[in-house]
């Protein structure tokens, strides 16, 4: 008797990020993909978040193998943290292999991880599935797809993916591979729905190399290009633009410079010879005659744009006449950050040119008219959108019924809700798993929940005030006045007749406690300054007795 084949989505739908899907027949699971996604803006101190591998670590025994379409951090950055929890082979086209082995290398995992390269068209069998990869166009090399036949039906996972005709690397996505499974019959279609709101056809990666003719052009000064450290092609385009204008090239950051070798090392990188220069040969060049290249395309602290923006670079600063190129999207939810990271730069004394003031950087993501032909292709019998946030899936969704699949037969679901097709091929929805956000805090990993965080956002809104209370063990009277410390709340020389008000409402507080004297200080206190601010500060209270 055949068993129900459970799809299970532990990331990656109702947000932008942390893609991760299992697969489960019987007693095996596949999984694909293990991304993180960065915080949003009011998740204050938290590093990245990764999805919530509970139920993996319980069936850890019945996972058979991973497989990871691409080498985007949204797609790989967990990778360590899930790999702590299996010993299964992990299967990667070359350049995703190789921007794995440096990611667990940095990771100091103790037992070396079973890394197995694959190619594009092979067929991999794992218990009960076989898995055809196909490769798909995107804003990286060696993107690829997959076809997964389980003993239920045929499943299509796309991975990330576009329609370029004429790709950076001259390798557009395989429509035969596509056509050839939809006439094979294929059950579930499980599309990236990211540009599912965006009409029309995704521009081609080929539109940035005239973007950065004109920049390269006419900039009097340095050229600093901020990209993500994964973006092979991107880096392609600059070292093409750099020698024909002339300039040298020079990687910044350990991310750039280790990914950079690693993919001219594997030939998906090719610079001319004498093209690239350490950064301090560059910094003694002439301003005109170089391009550098790093990370912080989206305004993070921590990277060289963000420390550049602040004036906190160690190695370099901005100099009068750079300019500087952001060739990347803001990640949803991101769009303040790097905005006031522009401004900063601008205040600094740089151009800055993003898009949409020029286009140097486009989607490496599928539009509405790639969709329609996706699906024309495959001809699904069910779809189940993918990659995206509820309203992603939910116009993907919209897509689909447009070109005449049944509503019934789309699921837009979110992380956890597992998706059941039973013997005869017949879509259900199953049980409701964990898929909440696990938070990477430092070396803390899920210590932190959303209580602490939403603390966070209280205190540095808010700020906090302690009060101290010192009393008598035997009398239970105070022994002198209490103290209040504050933080973020007032300045306290300029606030001295209110916090004089806060001690004799403290004092009165005491007097009268019945019960917990902590809480009834701390709601005295609390509803006071609300009364007299329209604040309220996280109020904390010590009680020493002497």
């Amino acid at each position: 008797m055949k068993e129900n084949l459970k799809i299970i989505p532990l990331g990656g739908l109702g947000e932008i990020g942390k893609n991760m899907t299992a697969f489960e027949y019987g007693e095996h699971i596949l999984i694909v993909d293990a991304g993180l996604m960065f915080p949003e803006n009011d998740m204050l101190g938290i590093d990245y978040i990764i999805p919530d591998f509970k139920y993996i670590r319980e069936r850890a025994e019945q996972v058979r193998a991973v497989f990871i379409t691409h080498g985007h951090e949204d797609h790989t950055g967990a990778i360590n943290h899930l790999m702590q929890h299996l010993d299964v082979p992990i299967y990667a086209t070359p350049l995703t292999r190789g921007l794995l082995e440096l990611k667990l290398a940095r990771g100091a995992k103790e037992k070396a991880a079973n890394l197995q390269t694959v190619q594009a068209g092979d067929r991999i069998e794992v218990g009960p599935f076989s898995i055809e990869l196909f490769h798909v166009c995107h804003s990286i090399p060696d993107g690829v797809g997959l076809g997964i036949t389980t003993p239920v039906g045929l499943l299509v996972h796309t991975g990330d993916y576009k329609f370029d005709h004429t790709p950076v690397d001259n390798w557009p996505t395989d429509y035969g591979k596509l056509s050839e499974f939809g006439a094979r019959g294929v059950l579930a279609l499980l599309a990236d729905s990211t540009n599912a709101d965006e009409p029309g056809w995704t521009p081609s990666e080929r539109v940035i190399d005239g973007a950065l003719d004109q920049v390269f052009r006419k900039a009097p000064g340095r050229i600093i290009v901020a990209s993500f450290a994964s973006l092979i092609s991107r880096m392609q385009q600059v070292a093409g633009a750099a020698q024909a204008h002339g300039r040298k090239m020079a990687f910044v950051g350990a991310s750039m410079v280790e990914n950079a070798r690693m993919a001219r090392k594997l030939g998906y990188l090719d610079l001319p010879e004498g093209l690239v220069i350490a950064l301090d040969q560059a910094l003694a060049m002439p301003d005109d005659q170089v391009v550098l290249m790093c990370t912080g395309s989206q305004g993070e602290p921590s990277s060289i744009i963000g420390r550049l923006a602040r004036s906190a670079n160690r190695q370099f600063s901005l100099n009068p006449g750079d300019t500087i190129i952001l060739s990347a999207h803001p990640i949803p939810g991101n769009e303040e950050n790097v905005n006031r990271t522009i401004n900063k730069l601008f205040r600094r004394g740089a151009d800055v040119i993003y898009d949409p003031i020029a286009p140097v950087h486009v989607s490496g993501h599928a539009s509405q008219e790639e969709m329609k032909l996706l699906l024309h292709l495959v001809r699904p019998k069910y779809l189940i959108p993918i990659h995206g946030e509820l309203r992603h899936l939910k116009q993907h969704s919209l897509i689909a019924q447009d070109l005449g699949i049944a509503a019934e037969n789309v699921a837009v679901v979110e992380n956890g809700q597992v998706i059941q097709f039973d013997a005869s091929g017949r879509m259900s929805l199953g049980e409701r798993i964990p898929g909440d956000h696990v938070f990477v805090d430092g070396t803390g990993v899920g210590d932190i929940g959303p209580s602490v965080v939403r603390e966070r956002d209280v205190l540095s809104r808010e700020g906090f005030v302690h009060v101290q209370i010192v009393m008598d063990r035997v009398s239970r009277k105070l022994v002198h006045d209490p103290e209040i410390i504050t933080r973020g709340f007032v300045y306290q020389p300029e606030a001295e007749e209110l916090l004089d008000q806060t001690i004799d409402r403290v004092t009165a507080a005491v007097g009268r406690a019945n019960g917990s004297l902590e809480r009834s200080v701390e709601e005295a206190v609390r509803n006071f300054l609300y009364d007299e601010t329209k604040r309220r500060p996280m109020v904390f209270v010590t009680v020493t007795e002497v």
